[in-house]
């Protein structure tokens, strides 16, 4: 009877055995059909099925927000759903962007980000809680805003060698930013560096402040974004010195860059684009460019942002990527080499 069990019993192994092998080989045959079906293109053919959020890191009223809602609306009829835009405020993206980072990979919440969020912020904080390089997937950069250097109408100073000479005289010159490691706190540190003097650099808590000042001739100068001077320099309230800008801009084409000024170094832009959390899948991403870049090209759109100060400019996610890869390595140079710090 204990020879009969004990046979029973081995067979009834092998048989197991058997049964678990075939299980094996099933479970790994249903998950690579899983897992190609996943990553295939076929998946983003009824994308998107749903109203996608757009997160950006702004208050609404702002340029960044103009910007988000001018894109989310044409992506909107380009795609055929809605595209909702939230915003996320606080230290200068980082809310948005951890709110992205943690949610689904699956193309319906995206980060409408700027060069602070993804460049700035992790040279200058170290308490940061997102890596832009490995937490999200870029999608397409869309547009630019040239930064200027820019004195209140009334003021003596009409041209930039003014500034330089009276820079170099015995008084200082008090010139306005938008908040230590903002790019305009970085575009007046490039330049005070190029030009061998120092300059008395005052942060705001706001470009509105800012601009306010200057327009009361509480300061001397101010580096700001052309949205922000458009409405002023139109009025002829505001004159432009010079564009931190590689290329001239079409809104102020007479006003020189400073490398056409002999100062190369002090070139700074900000920008904006859309990236997702890492790991969504390609074939979305993909998708997701075709249609910012479609968005772009559509004529009404590109001219509701040029009129706006911003220079609409399309970058696909392989692009974009180089771009935030570049830009993190040039502005931790230039922060190291100042030791700017905000906290």
């Amino acid at each position: 009877m204990m020879a009969v069990n004990i046979v029973h019993v081995g067979v009834t192994q092998r048989a197991t055995r058997r049964i678990c092998a075939i299980c094996r080989r099933s479970a790994f045959g249903v998950g690579l059909f899983l897992s190609t079906f996943a990553t295939s293109p076929i998946q983003a053919e009824d994308y998107p099925a749903r109203p996608i959020k757009l997160v950006l890191g702004f208050a609404a009223g702002g340029a960044t927000d103009f910007v988000a809602r001018v894109i989310a609306k044409k992506i909107s009829t380009i795609a055929g759903q809605n595209v909702i835009v939230e915003n996320k405020t606080g230290a200068n993206g980082q809310v948005a962007a951890e709110f992205v980072m943690r949610s689904e990979a699956d193309g319906y919440t995206l980060f409408f980000t700027t060069l602070g969020a993804m460049a700035l912020n992790p040279n200058l904080r170290s308490n940061l809680t997102y890596n832009p390089r490995t937490d999200f997937d870029p999608v397409a950069m869309v547009g630019r805003n040239t930064i200027v250097l820019a004195v209140n109408s009334n003021s003596k100073i009409k041209a930039f060698s003014d500034f330089l000479a009276a820079v170099r005289s015995t008084r200082s010159l008090s010139v306005g930013v938008t908040g230590v490691g903002a790019a305009t706190y970085l575009s007046a540190v490039l330049l005070q560096k190029a030009i061998l003097t120092k300059l008395e650099i005052i942060p705001y808590r706001g470009a509105a402040q800012a601009l306010s000042d200057l327009l009361g001739g509480h300061i001397d100068a101010m580096f700001g974004e052309i949205p922000l001077f458009l409405a002023s320099l139109k009025a002829g309230n505001v004159r432009a010195l010079a564009s931190a800008s590689n290329t001239h801009e079409e809104l102020i084409p007479r006003v020189p860059t400073f490398t056409e000024l002999g100062l190369p170094d002090v070139v700074a832009e900000n920008w904006t684009g859309v990236v997702a959390p890492a790991h969504t899948p390609p074939a979305i991403i993909n998708k997701l460019s075709t249609i910012l870049e479609r968005a772009l090209a559509d004529p009404d759109t590109s001219k509701l942002l040029a009129r706006s100060g911003v220079t609409p400019s399309f970058a696909g996610a392989a692009a974009f990527r180089s771009i935030i890869d570049s830009e993190i390595d040039r502005w931790g140079r230039v922060i190291r080499e100042n030791a700017v710090r905000i906290d």
